[in-house]
């Protein structure tokens, strides 16, 4: 700490000369000069280094005790500066460069989210940029702990929030809601009904009285597992069989048989580029967008437009929020010609798979399948016919008995 606060004052290597350069030296101990790294030459010349500032007091007792004090050298941090007093451009740079620093630190240049997995990062940034909470935002201004309860008033599925302020970086933690699992539905009246044409292959009622079983075809909207109970009266009672009415539940599969179709034109117009090309360079500092290069004046009829964005990043890899964009336009000109028809039909073929597979839902299995094509009005038609084993059962409010 010393030669810390000795490199900031300033330091000087002085060389006495003189019949008695003691006298000197006790002069300096009254007055309480330090000095230090003493170094006899001869009987009468001493060296030793002192401050700087109290050079001007070591002048005159060296008057008083007879004495010629020599400076040899100095170092330290007046030095350094008093190097730059003519050059004015410089100084000015360093000065501006001081103050630049001092106050840029005050800005949030980042904004980090974690502890967050199924709330999106980006809802809870938009809604902390609503509060104030943004890149280019003054870090000692925010209210942080204010500015995370009001966040997770809007943010729902958030029950917790804390934002730390460390410098430029604003570092936002959350705690998701551990949501209750939801409760079944018992209530109401309601049968299970099929949901397409099918044979039952397999039946599993929970609640509610099964209507159909193994091997029984079974059409589209027929009751597979009705609500209605009918409760048989004990043996040798005279007593109406009584019925009452409950929320059906169970699963059914059947065998079903699937028919699809989708088409698609076998004309089609594709882009020509005309080699016309233009390009609008622009950075964006905070948010805010400044165009540096380029005229977005399109007079093209038809273009495309494609954008190239490059982020700024320190070397650990933390992002900066300055972007450099540029906008390509591309002009072209459409021509029609005649599609594929292999491709188009591979492609109508896997979308209809797609479109079977959702259908018949996760548990659902395609037993067998074939396609069929045809071609008219200029359009390519594509079947496809499948035998599928799924869960047809669908529960739906039946008609409650008065």
């Amino acid at each position: 700490m010393r030669h810390l606060m000795n490199f900031i004052r300033g330091m000087v290597c002085v060389r006495l000369t003189g019949l008695f350069p003691e006298r000197l030296i006790n002069l300096c101990a009254q007055e309480v000069i330090d000095f230090w790294a003493i170094e006899w030459l001869d009987e009468h010349t001493v060296r030793f280094t002192t401050r700087r500032h109290t050079l001007g007091l070591l002048e005159e007792l060296a008057l008083r005790a007879g004495c010629e004090v020599v400076r040899e050298s100095s170092r330290g941090l007046p030095d350094f500066l008093g190097r730059f007093r003519t050059r004015y451009a410089f100084l000015a740079g360093l000065i501006f460069a001081l103050c630049a620093v001092s106050l840029l630190s005050r800005f949030v240049l980042t904004v980090e989210v974690t502890g967050n997995e199924n709330v999106p990062t980006a809802v809870i940034l938009s809604q902390l940029r609503q509060l104030g909470v943004r890149p280019g935002a003054y870090g000692p201004a925010l209210p942080c702990k204010q500015l995370a309860q009001e966040a997770l008033l809007q943010l729902k599925d958030l029950s917790w929030m804390a934002i730390n302020l460390h410098g430029t970086r604003v570092e936002v933690i959350v705690r998701e809601v551990i949501k209750q699992p939801e409760r079944i539905d018992e209530s109401g009246y309601y049968d299970v009904v099929a949901q397409a044409d099918g044979v039952v292959t397999h039946l599993e009622p929970e609640r509610g009285e099964a209507l159909v079983q193994e091997g029984d075809v079974v059409a589209k909207g027929d009751v597979l597992i009705s609500g209605t109970v009918s409760m048989e009266p004990p043996l040798y009672s005279d007593s109406p069989v009584v019925q009452y009415q409950t929320h059906a539940r169970g699963r059914v599969w059947a065998r079903t048989w699937r028919t699809l179709t989708a088409a698609l034109p076998l004309e089609t117009a594709v882009k020509d580029y005309t080699g016309k090309e233009k390009s609008v360079w622009s950075v964006n500092i905070f948010g805010k967008r400044i165009k540096i290069f380029g005229n977005t004046g399109i007079v093209w009829p038809m273009y495309d437009k494609m954008t190239v964005v490059r982020q700024a990043r320190l070397p650990d890899g933390q992002t900066l929020p300055l972007f450099l964009s540029r906008e390509t336009f591309r002009a072209y000109d459409t021509r029609t010609v005649q599609a594929d028809q292999d491709a188009a039909q591979a492609l109508l073929e896997e979308e209809l798979q797609k479109r079977l597979t959702a259908l018949i839902g996760e548990d659902g299995q395609v037993e067998e399948f074939q396609f069929s094509a045809r071609v008219s009005g200029g359009r390519l038609e594509v079947t496809l016919t499948a035998r599928c084993l799924e869960e047809i059962g669908e529960e739906r409010p039946g008609e409650e008995q008065g």
